[in-house]
């Protein structure tokens, strides 16, 4: 018995993991393999006799159907990749090749739509990848910027105290002198938020309540704002606590409420809104540097300019701003991304030109009750009359911190390195009370240093001082040690009050 051709073929075709279909010159479905209903979500039956304009309203007016049309009257063979929004919501992405056949074309397709989508996440991954190493370069040359200006700075802000503490009330040289000064402490809040930018800024993270602190900015952020800007607060009903310095977020939240101000300037509305959320595998795959787990979510989201492609990719590298010259510093934005960063979060941004944008931070739940940080006692006088062992590698911080430590009445051994501390440690016969060290040097860091002589002379105490955090703190083990800390730069109010605070600890 000779087999039934016509059953074999369509055996044949409806096995294919191809779609083919047939559409004849009136682009009349003529037929369709399995594979092709499927792809187009629709059973033979309903798609035979019919034109692809009655199954599938408003093809006509896509770039298919014109290369359709194209093959069609020019019986020429062509080939597309094409995205098709399915019956059921969705869009399915096809390769399709055109063929014309007697009857009119043969459109056979192939389902990429998983290939396409798993390039597009390989594509933001290695965007994202990019971005986060090009953070990371500039956050690491911010880093050393702000060490080595901070040193300066030690030295300009010292020895300006030191002029003015010389100089009689009424000279009249003192107001330039206070100038000094206060543009030296500008430039420390600048050096600051680089830290900050560059996550080398030491803070001390305590379980916080987001709503608590939005509550507390609440009548500040209105001032902000004006009359013209609708604040509205979603919180979360129990939200979860996250670990944070307050003054740190409440930074992060000013710079971002500050700049949607600056994005409606003719005013809108402002959305703050906060919420526990659980970020899944699915969602960290999606953005480097997230991990899954239990989160707290804070959202600002403001009806303003919105942003393109090219401003997004920029708006978190310190310096770069589209204000006008002398309207701000470029540093709000870097600064909040260090902060969150610092505090194990992640920030995205989503954004529209002329609908607005969308700041969302995520902070990792820290389970713990919300409390304050204490606020640390200034010593009513900051004098004393102990022997403190000073090591520097800087020769002209040294030289600052030295005669602020005379100034303020004690006795102090000067040393350039951990070698050269050891040696005044063994010849010194007395007692020293305190060793004011910097963290990193050339031969032994700082907490080191501390442990060698704090072996023998176990009543001394420990203060260490520097401009880097991330390395000398981090990595050096400062903040574990629990060694006191000072941040440079250093002045002679700041230096003299944290040597006497750690004394009388």
């Amino acid at each position: 018995m000779r087999p039934d051709f016509d059953a074999v073929a369509r055996g044949v075709l409806d096995s294919l993991l191809e779609g083919c279909q047939v559409v004849d010159f009136d682009f009349r479905y003529v037929y369709l393999n399995d594979t092709a209903a499927r792809h187009g979500q629709h059973s033979r039956e309903e798609l035979v006799g019919r034109t692809m304009m009655e199954c599938y309203p408003g093809i006509e007016s896509t770039p298919m159907f014109e290369r359709l049309k194209r093959c069609m009257a020019d019986r020429t063979h062509d080939r597309m990749e094409n995205e098709f929004p399915l019956p059921d919501g969705t869009t399915g992405c096809f390769e399709l090749r055109f063929v014309p056949v007697p009857q009119g074309v043969c459109v056979l397709s192939l389902d990429i739509t998983s290939d396409k989508r798993a390039r597009e996440r390989l594509r933001r991954m290695e965007e994202q990848l990019r971005h986060s190493q090009k953070m990371d370069a500039v956050g690491r040359l911010a880093g050393g910027v702000a060490h080595d200006f901070n040193n300066i700075l030690s030295v300009i802000l010292s020895f300006s105290d030191f002029l003015l503490d010389d100089m009689p009330a009424g000279d009249k040289k003192r107001d330039d002198v206070e100038e000094i000064i206060k543009a030296g402490k500008r430039a420390a809040g600048l050096t600051q938020q680089l830290l900050m930018f560059s996550r080398q800024h030491v803070f001390d993270p305590v379980p916080l309540d987001l709503n608590e602190v939005l509550v507390g900015m609440d009548r500040m952020l209105q001032r902000i704002l004006g009359a013209d800007i609708d604040l509205v607060s979603l919180p979360e009903r129990a939200l979860a606590t996250v670990l944070g310095d307050k003054g740190s977020i409440e930074q992060v939240i000013m710079n971002l409420v500050v700049n949607a101000r600056d994005a409606m300037p003719v005013g809108g509305k402002l959305t703050m809104e906060t919420g526990n959320v659980v970020l899944d595998e699915a969602y960290c795959r999606d953005h480097l540097g997230t991990k899954p787990g239990p989160h707290v979510m804070l959202a600002v989201t403001d009806t303003g300019t919105g942003m393109d492609q090219e401003l997004l990719a920029r708006i978190f590298e310190p310096f770069y701003t589209t204000k006008q010259l002398g309207k701000g510093t470029g540093l709000g934005l870097s600064t909040v991304f260090g902060i969150v960063q610092q505090c194990g979060g992640s920030i995205w941004v989503y954004s529209e030109v002329g609908v607005g944008t969308t700041f969302k931070i995520y902070l990792p739940a820290a389970g713990q009750e919300a409390r304050s940080a204490d606020a640390p006692v200034r010593p009513a006088d900051p004098r004393g009359s102990e022997t403190v062992l000073l090591v520097e590698d800087d020769a002209q911080v040294r030289g600052a911190a030295r005669e602020i430590l005379v100034r303020s009445g004690y006795t102090v051994l000067v040393a350039h390195d951990a070698g050269e501390a050891t040696r005044q440690a063994e010849a010194h016969a007395g007692t020293i009370h305190l060793l004011l060290s910097d963290v990193v040097m050339p031969q032994l860091s700082g907490p080191e240093l501390a442990k060698r002589l704090t072996a023998d002379r176990p009543e001394m105490k420990v203060l260490c001082m520097s401009g880097y955090t991330d390395d000398s703190i981090v990595r050096h083990g400062v903040l574990d040690a629990h060694v006191a800390y000072i941040q440079k730069p250093i002045t002679f109010e700041a230096l003299a009050a944290k040597v006497r605070q750690v004394l009388d600890a």
